[in-house]
C-alpha cells in the first residue's frame, strides 16, 4: 500500500497518517522527518538544508526533492507508506513520479481530507501553548480552568505567531492555489479520492481504510 495525504495545516493529516502506520503497517514519511534524518546523518543533501532548517526557513522544492529521492534510493528505502504531507506541489508530484518509477514503485491512491477553510481557522487560531512548562491548550476543545492561565504552572498562556488569523489565512491561500494545480495531475492517473475530514477521528480513518482497500489491486 502507498499513499499519499493531501490536506492544508490543521486539516488532521498527521494524525491519520500515524493511525495508518501503526495499523496498516505503513511507513509514515513526512519531509520534516526526512530532513532531520538527512542533517542527523551528514549526506550531502542533509549538509545543504542545514542551514534553511537551523533558521527556520523554506527549504527549496528542489532540494526537498533531492532528498526524497535519496530516501527511495536506499537499499532499505520503503515499499509500503504513507506521504503525510509531500508532495505539496505540482512540481513535487512530477519529481516524486519520477523517483517512484525509478525504484519500480507505483502508487495505490492520494486522498485529500477535506475541511472547510473556516473550521481550519477555527482550530488553528484556538491553540495556546504555556512558555514556561509547555503545556497545550484549545480555547474551545481544550480551554484551561481560567482564561489565559496555564493549569499547571498558572503562567500566561501565548499564541505562536503563525497561528493567527491573518497568518492561517495567508497559509491557505498558498496551499489552494498548489492543490488546485497538483489534483489534476492525480486525477488524470486515476488515483485522487476526496475524504470528509471533519468528524470524529476514527470515523475519518475508517473512510480512508476504505478508500485504499478498493485502490489495492493497483498496487
Amino acid at each position: 500500500m502507498r499513499t499519499i495525504l493531501v490536506g492544508p495545516p490543521g486539516s488532521g493529516k498527521g494524525t491519520q497518517a500515524r493511525l495508518l502506520s501503526e495499523r496498516l503497517g505503513l511507513v509514515q514519511i513526512g519531509t520534516g522527518d526526512i530532513l532531520r534524518e538527512a542533517i542527523r546523518l551528514g549526506t550531502p543533501h542533509g549538509v545543504t538544508a542545514e542551514p534553511y532548517v537551523k533558521n527556520g526557513k523554506l527549504v527549496p522544492d528542489a532540494l526537498v526533492n533531492d532528498l526524497v529521492a535519496d530516501l527511495f534510493r536506499r537499499e532499505d528505502r520503503p515499499t509500503q507508506f504513507v506521504m503525510d504531507g509531500y508532495p505539496r506541489t505540482l512540481a513535487q508530484a512530477v519529481a516524486f513520479d519520477q523517483v517512484l518509477r525509478q525504484q519500480f514503485l507505483n502508487l495505490c491512491a492520494v486522498c485529500r481530507l477535506m475541511v472547510d477553510d473556516e473550521e481550519i481557522v477555527r482550530r488553528l487560531s484556538g491553540r495556546r501553548s504555556c512558555p514556561n512548562c509547555h503545556a497545550t491548550y484549545h480555547i474551545y476543545m481544550k480551554p484551561p480552568k481560567v482564561p489565559g492561565i496555564c493549569d499547571v504552572c498558572g503562567h500566561q498562556l501565548i499564541q505562536r505567531e503563525d497561528d493567527n488569523e491573518a497568518t492561517i489565512r495567508r497559509r491557505l491561500g498558498v496551499f489552494h492555489k498548489n492543490v488546485s494545480e497538483m489534483i489534476p495531475h492525480y486525477q488524470a492517473q486515476g488515483l485522487y479520492h476526496e475524504v470528509p475530514g471533519e468528524g470524529t477521528v476514527e470515523k475519518i480513518h475508517t473512510d480512508l481504510v476504505a478508500i485504499l482497500k478498493q485502490a489495492g489491486p493497483k498496487c
